[in-house]
């Protein structure tokens, strides 16, 4: 017979008989699962009381402490020394990588009290467009952003620190200057020949125009000088061509620079730095499609 919903009814006695038992001991999955668990659990602990880089100031969520954990996992980092810069965005550690080796943890804010700014200088970039507007979203793709800058201005042949890994908000890249000494800014030391000092710069502002992007912040406190050579930092805002403003941030850039050296001595002013940079260039205008990791 059938209810009122059509339904048939079991008039065969118990309904158990229909059902397989479900086996719900322990699976060699399980345990390592728990294993893991226990790790991270004690690893987080770890970072949190570490007092020469405590990373537990309110800014870092878990998910920050599970990308850490995963960098350790895979190899990227084995070990933390103190912290290189402490600011609003971000803090850089010093490092050592499961072979000794030395390297550089950047880890962003997620509550970057600028992520405003930040994601006006991600507007226009095609391989950060639909970014949702929260300040997750925006420090996530500004980290992955980063990686990718830094990994363009090394194949133009700009020397900038080189991307090793990104994991979510951290990122993992070149320790440049040695340990417990990081290298001092291009602000902090007498520049014995500016004008090859301005040539050189020159040249990686022109590289970077050449491979479509402008730094947009760079100054005597964005190159550092290690082992005889300038080196540029901090590329997370680094704009392509795409961008708008552009043209805004290499007069910018071109205007730094230029007054700078002026003040050292070499023969540079912004006008010509930026003729200089756009009549012997030939931007790249294909993009990168890479879309951030929003997770």
């Amino acid at each position: 017979m059938t209810d009122d919903f059509g339904l048939a009814e079991n008039t065969e006695g118990a309904a158990g008989d229909e059902f397989e038992e479900i086996d719900v001991s322990d699976t060699e999955a399980d345990r390592i699962a728990r294993r893991q668990d226990r790790e991270f659990a004690e690893f987080r602990k770890r970072l949190k009381d570490n007092e020469r880089f405590k990373l537990d100031d309110g800014a870092f969520d878990d998910a920050t402490y599970a990308a850490i954990y995963k960098l350790v996992e895979d190899g990227y980092v084995g070990a933390f020394g103190g912290p290189i810069s402490t600011g609003k965005e971000a803090n850089v550690y010093e490092a050592l990588d499961h072979d000794g080796g030395d390297v550089a943890v950047k880890v962003y804010r997620i509550n970057a009290s600028n992520f405003k700014q930040m994601r006006g200088y991600l507007e226009g970039d095609p391989r950060f467009e639909g970014i949702r507007g929260d300040k997750k979203a925006v420090v996530l793709s500004w980290t992955r952003k980063e990686f990718s800058n830094l990994q363009r201005a090394r194949e133009a042949g700009v020397r900038v620190p080189e991307p090793i890994a990104v994991q979510r908000n951290v990122l993992v890249m070149e320790l440049i200057g040695q340990e417990g000494d990081a290298a001092p800014t291009l602000n902090d030391v007498d520049v014995d020949n500016p004008e090859t000092a301005y040539e050189v710069v020159r040249e990686y502002i022109r590289r970077l125009y050449d491979a479509g992007l402008v730094h947009g912040d760079l100054s005597e406190y964005n190159l550092v000088v290690y082992d005889g050579e300038l080196v540029v930092i901090d590329v997370g805002q680094a704009v392509t061509i795409h961008h708008n403003k552009h043209d805004e941030y290499l007069r910018r850039d071109c205007r730094n620079v230029a007054n700078f050296f002026a003040r050292q001595g070499a023969d540079a002013d912004p006008e010509s730095l930026y003729d200089y940079v756009v009549e012997n260039a030939s931007p790249r205008s294909d993009e990168e499609t890479e879309r951030p990791d929003d997770e």
